[in-house]
C-alpha cells in the first residue's frame, strides 16, 4: 500500500497524518437537445456562488446525500452553491489520512449514486464550463502527536502571523520542492488544466491555482495557510484524482521539508494574479505545469515520484497517462475545425 508506507515513515518521525477534503462537484441532467443542464428548474445565475434559491432547490438529493454522510459518522459541517452552473460543495470533518482517502473514493459513488435517484448526475471532472469555475478537490493537512493527539502545525507565536509551527513550515517548503512533481498525482487529467488558470470565469478571477508558491489566507497561493493556521490547505488537487496516490505524493514531500529542515521564505499576501512576469522571477515563483504533458515531464524528472510510488506502480502509472496525453494530443476537435477549416 503506496499511502500505507507513507503513514509508516510519518509514524517512524513521530507523526501522525490528518486529513480533509473540500469536494466540488456539480449535479447535472441531460438536457433534451443536447448538453447538460442542472436539476433545479429555475434559469441559473451570471454568478450562483452562495446561492439560497438554487441551493434549496436542490436539497431533496442533497439532504439524502448527507443524512447518509451524517449516518456514518463523517459530520458534514457546511455546504454551499458555487460559482459553476450546478456546482456545490459539501464539507466534513478531518480524519487519518488513510480513512479520508477512503471516504473520498466513496463519497464520489454516494454523491452520484445518490443524484441518479434523483433523475441526474454527479460529476466531479475539473472543468466541465469552460466559462465558469472548475471543481476542484483542496486537500487540508496537518500533522499530531500519536501520543496526545496535539496539533503539531499550530503555534500561536507565529513570527509570520500565520499560526503556523516551524514544521509546519518545513512541511510546506517540502511540499513546494515537488510542486510540478505532484501536480501531475493531483491534477491528473487533460480537463485538470483547464481548471488551473487564472480567469476563464464568469465571476472574474477562477481562484484556482497557477504559481509554485504559498502564502496565509490568500486564494491565489497553491498552498494556503487558512485563518487560524494549525493546517495546511493545498489548492491544487482536484476530485479526479486517486486520492491514496495524492495524499502519499503530498506527505512525502512534507516530510522530506521537516527532514531536511527546509523554509519556504515568507509567504505571500499579495494578489498573485496581478504580479507580472518579471515581478513573479524576481521573487523566484514558477508557474506550475500548464498541461498534463508538462506536469508527466516533472513527474518522471522528480525522484520523489519514483520513491513514493514504487519502479513498478512508477512505469505503469506514467506509461498509463502518456497515453493518455497522447490520445488528447492528437485529437482534432471541433474548436479547431471551427476555426481553422475553411479558413485555410
Amino acid at each position: 500500500n503506496i499511502l500505507g508506507r507513507v503513514v509508516a515513515q510519518a509514524n517512524r518521525m513521530g507523526y501522525g497524518v490528518h486529513a480533509g477534503v473540500e469536494a466540488e462537484f456539480c449535479v447535472l441532467k441531460d438536457a433534451p437537445r443536447g448538453g447538460y443542464v442542472p436539476l433545479n428548474a429555475r434559469p441559473h445565475l451570471e454568478k450562483p456562488a452562495y446561492d439560497v434559491v438554487r441551493l434549496l432547490e436542490n436539497m431533496p438529493w442533497m439532504s439524502e446525500l448527507i443524512d447518509g454522510m451524517n449516518q456514518l459518522g463523517w459530520g458534514v459541517y457546511s455546504l454551499d452553491h458555487e460559482d459553476a452552473i450546478g456546482q456545490f460543495e459539501i464539507d466534513f470533518n478531518y480524519f487519518d489520512v488513510k480513512t479520508m482517502a477512503d471516504r473520498m473514493v466513496f463519497f464520489r459513488m454516494m454523491a452520484d449514486e445518490i443524484a441518479r435517484r434523483h433523475g441526474g448526475f454527479a460529476s466531479f471532472m475539473p472543468k466541465p464550463f469552460a466559462d465558469r469555475a472548475g471543481s476542484g478537490a483542496h486537500f487540508n493537512l496537518s500533522l499530531y502527536d500519536p501520543q496526545n493527539k496535539r496539533n503539531l502545525f499550530q503555534a500561536e507565536d507565529d513570527p509570520r502571523k500565520c499560526k503556523l509551527s516551524k514544521i509546519g513550515y518545513q512541511f510546506i517548503a517540502g511540499v513546494l520542492r515537488h510542486l510540478p512533481a505532484i501536480c501531475a498525482v493531483v491534477a491528473p487529467t487533460v480537463n485538470s488544466y483547464k481548471r488551473l488558470v487564472p480567469r476563464g470565469s464568469r465571476a472574474g478571477f477562477t481562484w484556482a491555482p497557477v504559481f509554485v508558491c504559498y502564502g496565509g489566507n490568500n486564494r491565489t497561493n497553491t498552498v494556503r495557510i487558512p485563518l487560524g493556521g494549525g493546517r495546511i490547505e493545498l489548492r491544487l488537487a482536484d476530485a479526479s484524482c486517486n486520492p491514496y496516490l495524492g495524499f502519499a505524493m503530498v506527505v512525502a514531500a512534507g516530510l522530506e521539508g521537516i527532514r531536511d529542515k527546509l523554509d519556504p521564505g515568507e509567504p505571500h499576501w499579495e494578489n498573485m494574479y496581478l504580479k507580472t512576469k518579471a515581478e513573479r522571477e524576481k521573487l523566484g515563483v514558477a508557474l506550475l505545469p500548464r498541461s498534463l504533458g508538462e506536469a508527466l515531464d516533472a513527474f518522471e524528472a522528480d525522484p520523489l515520484s519514483r520513491a513514493v510510488m514504487g519502479e513498478k506502480m512508477f512505469q505503469a502509472w506514467l506509461e498509463f497517462k502518456r497515453e493518455e496525453w497522447h490520445a488528447y494530443s492528437v485529437y482534432v476537435t471541433d474548436w479547431e475545425k471551427d476555426r481553422y477549416l475553411k479558413f485555410f
